[in-house]
């Protein structure tokens, strides 16, 4: 945005000093084409004053003279004729611009009675000579014309000068404009990008983030101001859940607990029957409740996003939890495999790998049927660290594959095996406040697959 934002102002005050410098250096031009046009009319005026008085050779001579101390002191070239156009004296070695045929409309106009009322406008890359013409005689009595070719030598040189200092100054502005337009645009700016920075930090679960800025448009104040107080509120309100959670489930354990002991000690003083048989049934929903109670409190504390991102060699994590695991599938009869590349690496929350793994594992040695067999890989793709569990159980339906990383979610196939409903919900925040995700799908031919991605470190250590 600020990009766009700087290219706009800039093309717009681009647009602006260009309007304002091109008319200005047009009209300086023009200016000093009207100077040099009355430079050289009072001059040519002066000549067809002269040459109205000629009567006799000698008054020939004097205006010969004349015009040759001119042409030879300006370098222009002089031109006069009678009233047929015939041509009465010459000077200057522009006399022949000044008989040339850009002069005979010049000339034919002063033969009217009408001296020249205009000059092209003189450019620093011309015209080099500019050609004008003043009748000889008074009112209607024409006796002939003075055409004067004048260099523009100077006269470009002039404009060329004044034009650049309008080039210039006009370049001073532009940069100047465009530094003001920089820091206009970072004044305006900077708070946005504050506000994007702690809206980008609470979408990953930061719930410190804040904008800090203070500068910029009051408006843009104002809507920080409201955007931390609202920050704050919805901390307050997902602390307060998080605190409700935890404590919820914290003082719930004791009687919990209390109530299994007194279940297990009941049991054994109950005769064989339907009642003992609704105590021991009592007994494995206080457990589950257990259960659901440990994974409410750990759900609880990963959520609180308190742990820092550390920098973790995630091939040693893979490795390590497979071979924890692998006593505990032997002893279910489930082959556990690992093909774990080296020099996998990452920043993600202290034992996140570790944490999800073991999530990941337990699901297949509860689900999986002794005899099968569970994969694990870790591998490095497209700049992202991938970790896969895939097994050859019985699977899921692809109806209930977008639901097993919801909380409490459990196949209907599932609901007599052991535990809360809550492994994979807990490993999925784990992998998102990680900077990653977790994907569920179907393994081939047959059974699930879970992977893990992970953002790849650009460091090691």
């Amino acid at each position: 945005m600020r990009r766009r934002l700087l290219a706009v102002l800039i093309v717009l005050m681009g647009a602006a000093v260009l309007l304002l410098s091109v008319p200005l250096a047009d009209t300086l031009a023009r200016s000093r084409t009207e100077h040099l046009l009355l430079q050289r009319r009072a001059d040519a005026v002066r000549f067809a004053d002269l040459a109205d008085r000629v009567r006799t050779p000698t008054d020939r001579a004097e205006l010969s003279a004349e015009i040759g101390r001119y042409a030879e002191l300006y370098g222009a070239g002089v031109l006069v004729v009678d009233a047929a156009g015939h041509a009465v004296a010459r000077a200057g070695a522009g006399a022949r611009a000044a008989s040339a045929d850009r002069a005979v409309d010049a000339r034919n106009q002063a033969l009217t009675g009408r001296p020249t009322a205009q000059l092209p406008t003189v450019r620093p890359w011309g015209p080099s000579t500019v050609v004008l013409a003043e009748p000889v005689g008074q009112d209607e009595r024409v006796s002939g014309a003075v055409v004067l070719a004048a260099p523009t030598d100077a006269a470009r040189r002039d404009v060329a000068v004044r034009s650049a200092l309008i080039a210039a100054g006009a370049l001073a502005a532009f940069i100047t404009a465009a530094l003001v337009a920089v820091g206009i645009t970072r004044w305006l700016l900077r708070p946005v990008r504050d506000l994007d920075r702690a809206v980008e930090g609470l979408a990953a679960g930061s719930l410190q983030a804040r904008a800090a800025s203070d500068t910029g448009p009051p408006e843009l104040r104002r809507l920080r101001q409201h955007f931390n107080s609202m920050a704050e509120a919805v901390t307050a309100s997902l602390n307060r859940q998080r605190d409700f959670v935890a404590d919820a489930s914290h003082q719930l354990r004791n009687p919990l607990a209390t109530l299994v002991l007194q279940l297990e000690n009941i049991e054994p003083h109950l005769r064989p029957g339907p009642g003992r048989a609704e105590v021991s049934r009592a007994l494995d929903e206080a457990e589950r409740l257990g259960e659901l109670l440990d994974g409410l409190l750990a759900l609880a504390r990963v959520e609180s996003g308190t742990a820092e991102l550390t920098e973790q060699d995630l091939s040693a994590a893979v490795q390590e939890r497979v071979t924890a695991w692998g006593s505990v599938f032997h002893k279910a009869g489930i082959e556990l495999t690992a093909d774990v590349a080296d020099g996998l690496h990452g920043r993600v929350l202290p034992d996140a790998v570790g944490r999800i793994l073991d999530a990941l594992l337990d699901n297949a040695a509860k689900f999986v049927p002794p005899g099968g067999r569970v994969e694990v890989h870790a591998t490095l793709r497209d700049g992202a660290v991938v970790v896969r569990v895939a097994d050859d159980g019985p699977g899921v339906p692809e109806d209930q594959l977008p639901t097993l990383l919801r909380r409490f979610v459990r196949g209907a196939q599932h609901q007599n095996t052991p535990g809360s409903g809550l492994g994979l919900a807990i490993a999925d925040e784990i992998a998102r406040l990680s900077g990653g995700r977790l994907s569920v799908g179907h393994h081939a031919p047959r059974g699930l697959a879970v992977e893990l991605l992970l953002p790849e470190s650009a460091e090691r250590p």
